[in-house]
């Protein structure tokens, strides 16, 4: 299974953009998959930083190139 860094690393060498790693999380909950809870996390039931809906197709792509989505 890819990690977050790798995940990070190959959408910002196919477009230059930097993620978050909550957007990835956000991500993969909504196709899915589950990710781990963060220590730090305020609440079970919503987020501070959803994923922008601009940048969920790149890291979907991402995802899929990693071999985490078909």
């Amino acid at each position: 299974m890819a990690t977050y860094e790798q995940i990070r690393s190959d959408v910002r060498s196919s477009t230059g953009k930097t993620m978050q790693n909550c957007w990835i999380a956000h991500v993969k909950e909504l196709n899915g998959l589950a990710p781990k809870t963060a220590p730090n996390r305020k609440s079970l039931s919503e987020r501070v930083k959803p994923c922008p809906d601009h940048i969920r197709p790149l890291i979907e792509a991402s995802m899929r190139r990693l071999g985490l989505l078909k």
